[in-house]
């Protein structure tokens, strides 16, 4: 499996090698640990569809990203036309947006991280995630069906957006199907659902990832990956302030 450096996606942005068979003793926090780097690679760069509806519109935008691990990443909008070269720049504990048609950088400060992220159902927060879930986590294991199911409740210490989680996952592929996420309360206020697997570059993994607030009816925001490629040539100094506001 490759390893990470600290910690998208990016949310947005990227993957790993599956892990050995855990058919007899299978741990919970090995299991953990392989579902939270899927989308969180070294030098991944991944190319992909946005699909955000609301009750009152739609859109669609493309995207292209870099990420090296959590600590550095960078997203783009290529299409369409009239938002191509809005970007998203994240070094470790800091994130910019870049907007081209003012030729303006803005710094995201603390106080923005719950916004929305390029008008998705992604927050700030989901892009600028810095520990594991391991290490913020801790996790159950039980089995329902073909499914494994892991309980996640934030540790005592732990700043999280999240008190709890639930995350199913298929016994066959150890790929997640559904995670869910509760706030402090209890309350289950986002559901993520993960389809069509595929393989890229030698990594199989879910290439449809569907959030729904379930606290916005009629929201969901729908990222289809096209493609991604790992192990690419990428160091830490692409990810400028000059590059974030370069087209690509």
């Amino acid at each position: 499996m490759r390893n990470r450096a600290g910690k998208f996606l990016s949310t947005l942005c990227f993957l790993l090698l599956p892990y050995p068979l855990l058919a007899e003793g299978i741990d919970g926090v090995q299991l953990l640990e392989k579902i939270d780097n899927l989308y969180q690679q070294e030098n991944a760069h991944a190319s992909m569809t946005m699909e955000i509806e609301t009750k009152d519109f739609s859109r669609s935008v493309s995207l292209d990203s870099w990420a090296i691990g959590l600590d550095y990443s960078l997203v783009k909008v290529t299409a369409p036309k009239k938002e191509q070269g809005i970007a998203t720049l994240k070094r470790e504990n800091e994130m910019w947006n870049y907007l081209p048609k003012i030729n303006k950088v803005i710094k995201v400060p603390p106080s923005m991280m719950m916004g929305s992220w390029m008008g998705s159902d992604f927050t700030n927060d989901d892009l600028m995630r810095e520990g594991s879930w391991v290490d913020e986590f801790d996790v159950t294991l039980s089995e329902t069906g073909n499914l494994y199911q892991l309980d996640l409740l934030a540790k005592e210490n732990t700043v999280t957006v999240w008190g709890r989680m639930q995350i199913l996952v298929e016994k066959h592929s150890l790929l997640p199907v559904r995670q869910i996420y509760f706030d402090e309360d209890g309350t289950a206020m986002r559901e993520m659902t993960f389809s069509e697997v595929k393989t890229f570059d030698g990594v199989t993994l879910p290439t449809v990832l569907e959030l729904v607030p379930l606290n916005k009816e009629g929201n969901k925001t729908r990222v289809v990956y096209e493609s991604m490629a790992f192990d690419i040539d990428l160091d830490e100094d692409f990810f400028s302030l000059q590059n974030l506001k370069k087209r690509r």
